[in-house]
């Protein structure tokens, strides 16, 4: 049976205060504790407290959840990698952990402005663990620019067709590039905030659809990417 002092604990995860207090996050999920891997603490389920339902955040609770450690990512880590994706301004926490996803997939990592907390719970679960296994790292805004700046990439900003400028390139064309880039991509609604001028990178649809969802367009270039890595 769980102490009182430990149920606390792991309701402290359920905040971005306590998970950046504590360099821990929650994991729910067999698959998720599976891929968490080395970074889970230890694991925990509805035979350990009476309370499990409560101690985690999934309305239809899994039957098992961790307590695991925030992976620490370095520059190094994000580097070594020929696309690095630059989220700007991405709240929706479904989107990121998808993202997270493609970037396992793809072989890219990811830094993140003014974005979702990667630890967030539901970030976690869209992700499948897999911010356990791609490197990514927060950056402010402030800093943003000068960051960017340092790793003296290419710079390519995915964009709606009709945000895209006059030299904008069709996503094809990532194929075609060889060697390593920065790739940023901002909200649905809002689009790239960043003052960071680059090449406008377009993905034609029909004009019934608004605009692709970021995880969506970002499935596509990462596709196009990968064929030349």
């Amino acid at each position: 049976m769980f102490t009182q002092a430990k149920e606390k604990f792991i309701r402290s995860l359920h905040t971005k205060k306590g998970r950046v207090e504590s360099g821990k996050c929650l994991v729910e999920g067999r698959k998720v504790v599976e891929t968490a891997g080395a970074a889970v603490e230890y694991t925990f389920t509805k035979a350990d407290s009476s309370r499990f339902d409560s101690l985690v955040t999934t309305e239809e609770p899994q039957e098992i959840a961790a307590v695991a450690r925030v992976p620490q990512w370095t520059m190094r880590d994000i580097q070594n990698y020929s696309t690095v994706v630059v989220l700007d301004g991405v709240q929706d926490p479904g989107n990121v952990g998808s993202i997270l996803r493609l970037c396992l997939g793809f072989s890219a990592s990811v830094l993140l402005i003014d974005s979702v907390d990667v630890t967030n719970p539901k970030v976690v679960r869209a992700s499948v663990g897999a911010l356990f296994q791609v490197p990514w790292m927060i950056v402010s805004r402030k800093e943003a620019v000068e960051i960017l700046d340092t790793y003296k990439r290419p710079i390519y900003r995915l964009e709606k067709p009709t945000h895209a400028q006059h030299t904008a390139i069709d996503v094809t064309e990532l194929s075609k590039l060889q060697f390593d880039i920065l790739l940023i991509a901002g909200s649905e609604g809002k689009g790239i905030q960043l003052p960071i001028k680059g090449t406008s990178v377009f993905i034609q649809h029909t004009i019934q659809l608004e605009s692709l969802n970021i995880s969506h367009a970002l499935a596509i270039a990462l596709f196009e990417r990968v064929t030349t890595h």
